[in-house]
């Protein structure tokens, strides 16, 4: 809603803190991980903020962060760098070195203690050696899909029973981080390049223009 920020912390105590952006405060703060904090992220309806620990923590944790109640949480075995929500809400998914998983909320149920988080992992097939470095679930049209890029340079898509059923080259040697629109794909790559892919396809689209550089006099 643009007036609340989600931090995580690593070293020492580490927390996630959740910030008001106009009064510049904190309003929560929760300790559920030993050794730091990788993700976090907001729930779609905000009720929720979801923390990821480091690969020696572990933890993924769910936190009803109004009420300051831990509702839901598990453990990866592996390192976790992508965290992304459905549009809807009832899933998300995390990312890593040869890791990507669906986990499952139940956002009705009133929950007075934390339970187990339920999680199925992706079915990545030949990709399985591969390191899942960024996340995110399709919208609108393609709300069943989700997109995946990795170290290697991949665009990868899985499908509605989680399987990684279509990929496609970058062209890059190293690929960042990515976001989507219902009729797009960002991809982030090396040397500040940025290519434009279709959802729906995952056919190529266009490679963004590098801006200036900073100090630059363009007139």
């Amino acid at each position: 809603d643009g007036k609340h920020l989600v931090t995580g912390e690593s070293g020492h105590q580490p927390a996630v803190r959740v910030w008001d952006v106009e009064e510049t405060t904190q309003v929560s703060e929760f300790h559920g991980h030993k050794f730091g904090i990788n993700c976090v992220a907001f729930h779609p309806n905000l009720k929720y903020v979801v923390s990821i620990g480091t690969q020696h923590d572990m933890a993924v944790n769910v936190w009803n962060w109004r009420a300051n109640v831990k509702v839901a949480s598990n453990k990866v075995a592996t390192k976790v760098t992508g965290l992304a929500f459905s549009e809807d809400g009832s899933t998300f998914v995390t990312s890593g070195n040869r890791h990507v998983k669906f986990w499952y909320l139940d956002s009705k149920s009133k929950v007075i203690e934390t339970v187990p988080l339920m999680g199925r992992s992706g079915i990545l097939g030949d990709q399985r050696n591969n390191c899942f470095s960024g996340i995110v679930m399709g919208k609108g049209r393609n709300s069943h899909k989700t997109y995946s890029i990795t170290q290697s340079g991949l665009l990868c898509e899985f499908n509605e029973k989680r399987l990684l059923d279509k990929w496609v080259e970058l062209r890059t040697n190293k690929a960042q981080c990515i976001c989507a629109s219902e009729d797009r794909l960002f991809i982030g790559c090396a040397d500040g390049i940025i290519r434009v892919f279709s959802p729906d396809t995952l056919h190529y689209m266009l490679t963004l223009p590098k801006p200036h550089y900073l100090g630059v006099d363009v007139a």
